[in-house]
C-alpha cells in the first residue's frame, strides 16, 4: 500500500488508553494472560495475533462487551471500569466491526439514526452526515438505500455513524477484508486524517503488508499474552508473522504454470442463474476452463455472486443446463453433489461449521459424510466404524490437525484445525478437480500456509484446483491464473504473473470492463 508514513509514536505522548495486567478466563481456558497495552492520541496502532490469540477478547473488554477478571484499564490517566458498549461510547470509544450491522432496506441516515440519541430530526442528521463526509472525504449519501451501496460504501456508513459520536479512540476490526485495493487505500487516507486530528486508531488485520504501511506500532498477542510491541515499519511481514506464531514461518512457491496446451479438466460454459431472493446475485453467462496442474483463482468482493457460483459448481443448485458445467467432456450441470463426487470432484464450501462439517458429530462421522460410497468404509450398506475412525485419524495425521483427544467432536477443534480437516478430507481422495471457497478465511498463519501448500501439491500432481477467494494476497500467492467476479459477471482469466493487484482491484470494483484488463494467455 502507498501513502506517506506518519511520525512514530513515542513514550512522551500521554496514553489515551492504558491496560495493565489484564486477565480473562473462560472456565479453565485463559484468553488474556497478564496483558498490558497502551495507545496514544493520534496514533495508529495494530493489534496482531493468530486466531485464538486473545485479540477479540481483549478488544471486547475495551468496548465493554466483556469484563476483565483482574487487571486495570485507565482512560485519559484515570482508572475506569468500562461497564458496557454504551459506557464505552460515552467515554469516546467507537468500534467498526468486521461484520456490518446495517439494515439493507433502510436509508443511510435511517441506519445512522438508530445509533444516535432520539429526537434529532432526520433532515438535521442528514446535514451532519454530509458535513462529516465532506470534512474527511468519505463520500456518503445519507439518502441512499443501503442495499444499493457497495461493500466499501457500507463500511463508510459504519465509520460515519461512529464518527458522529465523536470518538477519541476508534477500533477497526479487519476493515479491509471486503475491500478492493483501491478502496483499502481510500480507507487508509481517511484513517490518517482521523489520526492527524488526534483520534487514536486501534487497527486489527491479518494483512501484514497493510500493517507495515499504515501503522506506527504493533502489539502482538500469542496464546493470550503480549509478546511484544514493536515499530511495525521496521519489521518485515515475515518477522511479524514469526512473532505471531512463535516459530520460523516458511514460504510457499507457486510451481511453474502448466503448458497452455494442457487439456481442460473442468469447463463452465455460459452459466446463467436467476437470483433466488431480492438480495441474491444473478449470474450472467459465466464461462471458464480449469486445466490439470493449475490453480485457477476467482477473486471478488463478497456478495458479487460467489455463493451462487459455488452452489452451481458443487451441485447444490442444479437449475441450469446440463451442458453448462462439464468434467472431462461429461455434462454434469444438472447432477447433484453425490454424482459429482463420484466423477472425481471434491469441494469445500466457505462455511465450515454446519456446511463443510457437522460440529455435533465426531471427526470419523464427518469423514464418512463424503466417503460413504467408498467400499472400505461401507460394505453392503453397513458402516465399518473402525475404518471410519482410522480414516479420520489418517486425515488428521496427514494434514497436521491437532486433536484434543481420540475421535473428538468437530466442535472441539479450533477453526484452523477444523478447516485443515475438511480440506484434508477432500484432498486425501486425490480428486481430479478440487473446488474450494475461502480456503483460509479465519484461520491462523500456520494453518493457512499448510492449506495453501496442500492445494499446490494437489495441482502439481495433475489435478485442477478452482479457488474462490476474497484474499488478494492468497490469489497472487498460489494462483496460476485469476478471473474476477463482479456483480455476477466473470472477467476473462488472466495469467497471475502478468497482471497487477491494481488491475484486479479495478475489476473487483467494476471500474474496468470484464475484458478490459491487460491479459496474458486467456482461456
Amino acid at each position: 500500500m502507498t501513502g506517506s508514513p506518519r511520525p512514530t509514536a513515542t513514550s512522551s505522548r500521554d496514553a489515551l488508553l492504558k491496560a495493565t495486567g489484564i486477565f480473562k478466563h473462560f472456565g479453565d481456558f485463559t484468553a488474556n494472560d497478564d496483558v498490558s497495552f497502551s495507545i496514544s492520541r493520534g496514533e495508529i496502532h495494530a493489534l496482531l495475533g493468530e486466531n485464538g490469540a486473545g485479540k477479540s477478547t481483549f478488544v471486547k473488554m475495551i468496548y465493554g462487551l466483556l469484563q476483565p477478571d483482574s487487571g486495570q484499564f485507565e482512560w485519559q490517566g484515570a482508572p475506569v471500569v468500562i461497564r458496557n458498549p454504551q459506557h464505552a461510547r460515552d467515554l469516546g470509544i467507537g468500534m467498526v466491526f468486521q461484520h456490518f450491522s446495517l439494515f439493507q432496506a433502510l436509508t443511510v441516515v435511517e441506519n445512522i439514526a438508530l445509533a444516535m440519541p432520539p429526537g434529532e430530526p432526520l433532515d438535521d442528521l442528514a446535514d451532519r452526515v454530509r458535513a462529516m463526509s465532506s470534512e474527511y472525504g468519505i463520500g456518503v449519501d445519507p439518502d441512499a438505500r443501503v442495499h444499493n451501496l457497495s461493500v466499501g460504501e457500507q463500511q463508510r456508513v459504519e465509520i460515519v455513524r461512529c464518527l458522529l459520536q465523536d470518538p477519541s479512540l476508534l477500533i477497526m476490526d479487519e476493515p479491509t477484508s471486503v475491500l478492493t485495493p483501491q478502496e483499502s487505500e481510500q480507507l487508509f487516507d481517511v484513517l490518517r486524517r482521523f489520526a492527524d486530528s488526534g483520534v487514536a486508531i486501534l487497527f486489527i488485520s491479518h494483512k501484514l503488508e497493510e500493517i507495515r504501511a499504515l501503522t506506527e506500532r504493533a502489539t502482538v498477542l500469542r496464546r493470550g499474552q503480549n509478546v511484544g510491541t514493536v515499530d511495525s515499519r521496521k519489521k518485515s511481514s515475515k518477522q511479524l508473522a514469526e512473532m505471531m506464531v512463535g516459530s520460523t514461518v516458511g514460504e510457499i512457491a507457486r510451481q511453474a504454470r502448466p503448458d497452455t496446451g494442457s487439456a481442460s479438466l473442468f469447463e463452465v460454459r455460459d452459466l446463467n442463474r436467476e437470483p433466488a431472493s431480492a438480495f441474491a446475485t444473478p449470474l450472467h453467462g459465466l464461462s471458464f476452463a480449469a486445466r490439470g496442474g493449475e490453480v485457477l483463482g476467482i477473486a471478488g468482493i463478497a456478495g458479487n455472486g460467489q455463493d451462487e457460483l459455488m452452489e452451481a459448481l458443487t451441485g447444490e443448485w442444479t437449475g441450469g443446463n446440463a451442458s453448462a458445467i462439464r468434467i472431462e467432456s461429461q455434462d454434469i450441470g444438472t447432477a447433484g453433489p453425490a454424482r459429482r463426487r463420484q466423477l472425481g470432484i471434491g469441494f469445500v464450501p466457505e462455511e465450515r461449521n454446519g456446511h463443510a462439517a457437522v460440529t455435533t458429530m465426531t471427526l470419523a462421522d464427518n469423514a464418512l459424510l463424503t466417503s460413504h460410497s467408498q467400499g472400505h468404509v461401507v460394505r453392503r450398506g453397513v458402516i465399518d466404524g473402525a475404518q471410519t475412525v482410522q480414516k479420520a485419524a489418517e486425515i488428521a495425521a496427514a494434514f497436521d490437525v491437532r486433536l484434543p483427544g481420540e475421535n473428538p467432536l468437530a466442535s472441539a477443534l479450533s477453526g484452523g484445525n477444523l478447516q485443515k480437516f475438511v480440506v484434508g478430507r477432500e484432498i486425501a481422495k486425490r480428486p481430479r478437480v478440487f473446488i474450494v471457497s475461502q480456503p483460509t478465511w479465519g484461520v491462523d498463519v500456520g494453518a493457512a500456509l499448510f492449506i495453501r501448500r496442500a492445494m499446490l501439491e494437489l495441482a502439481a500432481a495433475g489435478s485442477a484446483v478452482i479457488m474462490i477467494s476474497q484474499d488478494l494476497e492468497e490469489i497472487f500467492a498460489i494462483s496460476h491464473r485469476v478471473a474476477v467476479l463482479h456483480e455476477g459477471t466473470l472477467s476473462d482469466p488472466m495469467v497471475t504473473a502478468d497482471v497487477t493487484a491494481e488491475t484486479v482491484g479495478l475489476l473487483m470494483g467494476g471500474s474496468l470492463p470484464p475484458d478490459g484488463a491487460e491479459k496474458g494467455d486467456v482461456a
